[in-house]
């Protein structure tokens, strides 16, 4: 790499970066219908770089990211992002890759507007861009895009004849990029240092990359029935920032290079399309109201929010308004008004009752009653704030939020009994979720059953990837005196389990340099 990198290329090599880490999380091959519509890989990709390697490098990555403090960890935001791009996969399953699993969608807190991929299947957006989104086929078109890089394992395709080694550096590029807010001299010192290939081939094998993401990305739009027009209008005001703000061009203007053929190829593609209006679904609405209050939840940035939301609320549009009466709903809860929040949630609800064609929405998204249930928390009203969370598990079954917050209520009313046998029943469907190993292990802490408690945590670790630090967390629930004969068995099972896998992976490593 070259030694005299401007500062602004210093700047921007992270996101150059961010958007080639793009890749399949699929582990098994299948055969699918649209199969046949997508660009298929050479034996190149597949042999530098697995599927399963992929997945394992972007799970390591995400680590780090769900330990960031601009990591928006909020259930509705999530729920929503995984709805929407698991309703576009459904609509193309060969966009999935070369085989079968699972994307995971989240939000970061970053007013900067930005998307991007990590390998694996984990497609990130700033806060910037979904509040930038003024449709939801504008946002599904960045999904869209996003979901063609994973689907054209394009940091497979990058690494090409190079060593599987060079994947290591550019993670930990990455991760030192995620600091970057907070020490910018830090993070060009890890870009001077780090290594990589060229910055000019990066940039090359990015415009290339941008095109087929563009072309994957429409189909998929398309398919699922949004307008794919979004794709134009959403790219089309980017272009026209970065050709009047040179200096300040949106970020992903930097990191997904937007050329005139570009656009002019989506052009054409809409061209050859008959017109179809999406309706947007209230959701999108709420969601970003919420994540309004989310980006900068701040003094300052309440009583901005505060504002916007007021001036909006005078606005004809019916999504408009109750959107906007959620957002200052939510901005009092953030500024601890609990009374007020409470009041505007109920009006905002009425309203919406009373709406026959929003009136379904108070059981398909979660916003309401995660709202509902903080301010009866806030209020140390845990007898309403757990009956509001079963009547809103009963409705939303697939929310895994709700489930988040059921338990926590439980925790926080002293019911830790109760809080591990809940946990426990809902780790017998979904043994895998870090968040419910957590969870139980604050309730063992609470019961006093310290063995327990490691081994929830030592299961936590193992989830993540992190062998070694379950590994000893297995060797402190054994020096508990009270540990009982069965968790014993368990412990003995779990690290047998353990080290033979950490024996392999790390044969395998020794492979690879």
């Amino acid at each position: 790499m070259k030694s005299n990198l401007s500062l602004l290329q210093i700047k921007f090599l992270p996101l150059l970066i961010v958007a080639m880490l793009a890749a399949p999380l699929a582990l098994l091959p299948v055969a699918l219908s649209h199969a046949q519509d997508l660009p298929t890989l050479g034996d190149t990709a597949r042999e530098d770089l697995s599927p399963f390697m992929e997945r394992k490098v972007g799970e390591q990555i995400m680590l780090s990211v769900r330990r960031d403090p601009d990591f928006i960890d909020d259930g509705p935001t999530s729920e929503y992002l995984n709805r929407l791009g698991n309703t576009m996969l459904e609509k193309r399953p060969d966009a999935r890759g070369e085989g079968v699993g699972d994307f995971e969608f989240f939000a970061v807190r970053d007013p900067v507007l930005n998307a991007f991929a990590f390998p694996g299947g984990f497609i990130g957006f700033h806060s910037g861009l979904i509040l930038s989104a003024q449709t939801e086929s504008e946002l599904a078109s960045v999904m869209g895009h996003e979901i063609g890089h994973v689907s054209q394992r394009h940091i497979a395709r990058m690494i090409g004849s190079q060593k599987l080694d060079v994947l290591i550096p550019l993670a930990s590029l990455l991760i030192g990029a995620l600091a970057a807010r907070s020490s910018p001299d830090a993070a060009m010192a890890v870009i001077m240092g780090g290594q990589g290939v060229a910055l000019q081939r990066q940039i090359n094998f990015t415009r290339e990359a941008e095109r087929e993401a563009d072309r994957v990305g429409f189909q998929i739009l398309r398919d699922a029935g949004f307008d794919t027009s979004g794709m134009v209008s959403f790219f089309g005001r980017l272009q026209g920032a970065g050709r009047n703000y040179t200096d300040t061009a949106p970020d992903y203007l930097r990191s997904h290079p937007l050329t005139s053929e570009r656009m002019a190829d989506i052009q054409g593609r809409l061209h050859d399309q008959r017109y179809k209006q999406h309706v947007d679904g209230l959701d999108f609405y709420l969601i970003r109201s919420r994540v309004r209050v989310l980006q900068d939840s701040s003094t300052q940035g309440l009583m901005d929010a505060k504002d916007f939301f007021e001036a909006q609320a005078k606005n004809d549009q019916l999504e408009s308004v109750v959107s906007a009466r959620y957002g200052l709903a939510f901005v009092a809860y953030k500024r601890h008004e609990y009374v007020k929040a409470q009041a505007l949630l109920e009006q905002v609800v009425a309203q919406v009752e009373r709406s026959a064609s929003h009136k379904s929405m108070l059981k398909q998204t979660s916003a309401f009653a995660s709202l509902a249930i903080d301010i009866a928390v806030a209020n140390k009203n845990y007898a309403s704030a757990l009956q509001q969370s079963l009547s809103a598990m009963q409705q939303l079954p697939l929310s895994r939020g709700l489930v988040y917050q059921h338990a926590e209520i439980l925790l926080a009313a002293n019911r830790a009994d109760d809080a591990a046998l809940f946990l426990r029943d809902q780790l017998s469907l979904y043994r895998h979720e870090v968040a419910l190993q957590n969870l139980l292990a604050k309730s063992y802490e609470a019961l006093g059953k310290h063995a327990l408690q490691h081994i929830a945590l030592a299961e936590a670790y193992a989830i993540e990837g992190a062998l070694p630090a379950a590994l000893q967390q297995l060797v402190i629930a054994r020096r508990d005196p009270n540990l009982q004969y069965f968790d014993l068995s368990v412990i003995d099972a779990r690290e047998r389990e353990w080290k033979e896998k950490h024996r392999e992976e790390s044969l395998e490593d020794k492979k690879r340099k």
